[in-house]
């Protein structure tokens, strides 16, 4: 019996047919026909055992068992290791033994079910189709309950929201009460007796420790599946891009499953809001304690700045820092952080209330376990201090730093407020999508061209982005619409990014615009959330259309 090397033949074989063809090319007869394909293609403990029984049938060396068993493992395939394997074993003895869940928690978790209506992106004065969405809730103290926000999908007054308990057909009428879609978390009002009868709130717990068996409770028909605490550390969260504590677990989870709570012993450890992902108590509490505290949205503080690690020690020697001395590099402070023209560009943040930031931009937190520093400041409120102790020009000081609300995306913003426009000349004026947007500074573009004579020839424009009007850069939104209504031209000239140009005869797209917003129904030429003193609301008892430049006003009573 021979070894047949065979590297070179097996990268020409699919890996669907690896497994057969070293069966029988690793030790072959002279009649050559040993050819099989029955190696199992799963790869676990049984499969490595396969591979050492056909070794010591063969009459091979020691050290040709050496050199077949590492190929074989690996074969271009990840193969998990005995030990892995013995991992998982481990893994699900742990969640055999645990304790089973109590039948009370059942009764204390619903579906939630939601109706939305979104604005349109191009023509946000229009409301789209009605979208549905199902989640999981569960009863907390006050006759509250707590679910995902983006289970709701609050918006404004265009959303329904029901409740079911679990073995029950009938649905509740429910109210939101509070949402924060920076932590994704909101909170439910039911105004029923019935519905609360015999329901128990849940009691929240703490944070659990890793490898710790966790149930989680949600789904159709309000399942329980179980798994394990792998890490906690702050996440992005998708749908706000808020960077918050979050706990990663591998129980198996569901879109259904959005809301439901993750239980240790008979305590809530954290609520599901993404697959594999959790929102942590002390989150939780942070949010339902700002709803007790507060009307306004966002509940987690902000130093509204960018800043860098200092690992390098050349960057660390470059602004004077000792050998025991650690923390990040300010790189920039926004105009609307409280830490505006008191902290500095290169300023070196030592601490915060007293907690040393690592140059790895980590804290110190529960056992031994380090995390991302801005869980330090996203666990105060909006307008409570924060101790900054910094570094500059190798001098130490200490400031108290009003922190500022999370400064919610895009996405989040179009939760909160009515979409931003302004139409002139039959061209749709929003704000570009960015990740963030600044209250000061964003971009506008042109997301609409409603057809007229007075834009004919321009239908290349649309999704163009604003530079300058007349001249002037634009800021934002509102500074457009008052380069646009302050115009005292004969033509209006809008440049754009990709060097393209618009002009208008002002006077005549004037009286298009009006025409145009008759043409399409529509109320308004601006979104109420834009206010400018040139700009009357409700200027006509029929209220056909509202918010109207002064300017136009004269040309406008034959319509009422």
């Amino acid at each position: 019996m021979f070894f047949r090397p065979c590297v070179h033949t097996v990268g020409r074989y699919s890996r669907a047919r690896v497994p057969g063809l070293l069966s029988s090319l690793f030790f072959y007869r002279s009649c050559n026909n040993v050819l099989t394909n029955s190696l199992p293609t799963v790869t676990t403990a049984g499969r490595v055992s396969r591979y050492g029984y056909i070794c010591r049938r063969s009459s091979t060396s020691a050290a040709e068992r050496g050199v077949f068993l590492p190929f074989a493992l690996t074969c271009r395939r990840n193969i998990h290791s005995i030990h892995e394997d013995e991992k998982k074993l481990e893994r699900w003895k742990k969640i055999e033994e645990s304790h089973p869940l109590d039948e009370l928690v059942l009764d204390s978790v619903v579906k939630v079910f939601s109706n939305s209506t979104e604005y349109s992106k191009s023509k946000p004065w229009k409301t789209l189709d009605q979208k549905s969405s199902r989640g999981t809730g569960f009863a907390i103290a006050g006759r509250k309950i707590l679910t995902n926000a983006h289970v709701v999908m609050a918006m404004n007054d265009h959303t329904f929201v029901d409740v079911k308990r679990h073995g029950s057909q009938i649905k509740y009428k429910a109210k939101v009460q509070k949402i924060s879609h920076e932590c994704d978390l909101a909170i439910l009002e039911i105004d029923s007796d019935e519905f609360w009868k015999g329901m128990n709130p849940l009691e929240l717990g703490d944070i659990p420790p890793l490898q710790e068996v966790v149930s989680v409770v949600g789904g159709e028909n309000i399942c329980i599946t179980k798994g394990l605490v792998l890490r906690v550390e702050t996440r992005i969260y998708d749908y706000s891009d808020s960077d918050l504590l979050s706990i990663q677990i591998d129980a198996t989870i569901n879109d259904e499953n959005s809301g439901g709570p993750v239980i240790m012993g008979n305590k809530v450890v954290g609520v599901v809001y993404e697959i594999g992902f959790v929102i942590p108590t002390p989150i939780i509490k942070h949010f339902i304690t700002s709803v007790q505290e507060s009307r306004q949205y966002s509940c987690f503080g902000s130093l509204d700045l960018s800043y860098q690690s200092l690992e390098n020690v050349q960057i660390r020697n470059h602004f004077k820092m000792s050998h025991e001395m650690t923390g990040i590099l300010i790189n920039k402070i926004n105009s609307s952080s409280g830490a505006y023209k008191i902290l500095r560009k290169d300023d070196i943040i030592l601490a915060i209330d007293g907690v040393p930031i690592g140059n790895d931009e980590k804290v110190p937190f529960q056992n031994k376990r380090r995390i991302d520093f801005s869980y330090l400041v996203s666990m105060k409120k909006p307008g409570e201090k924060a101790l900054v102790k910094v570094l500059r020009n190798g001098k130490e000081y200490e400031y108290n730093i009003s922190l500022k609300p999370v400064k919610p995306n895009f996405t989040v913003q179009q939760f909160y407020n009515v979409p931003s426009y302004y139409i002139f000349g039959g061209f749709v004026f929003v704000p570009l999508t960015k990740t963030y947007l600044d209250s000061e500074h964003h971009q506008v573009k042109i997301s609409e061209r409603l057809a007229d004579d007075i834009n004919e020839g321009y239908q290349s424009l649309y999704g163009a982005q604003v530079e300058k009007v007349n001249g002037v850069e634009v800021k934002n939104l509102k500074h457009l619409c008052e380069l646009i209504e302050e115009c005292s031209t004969e033509d209006l000239r809008l440049d754009f990014k990709n060097h393209k140009v618009l002009v208008l005869n002002y006077e005549p797209a004037k009286k298009a615009t009006l025409q145009i917003l008759e043409r399409h129904k529509i109320k308004s030429v601006i979104s109420k959330d834009i206010c400018l003193p040139m700009l009357l609301d409700d200027p006509f008892k029929d209220n056909k259309i509202n918010l109207l430049p002064w300017s136009v006003l004269p040309l406008m009573f034959d319509f009422s």
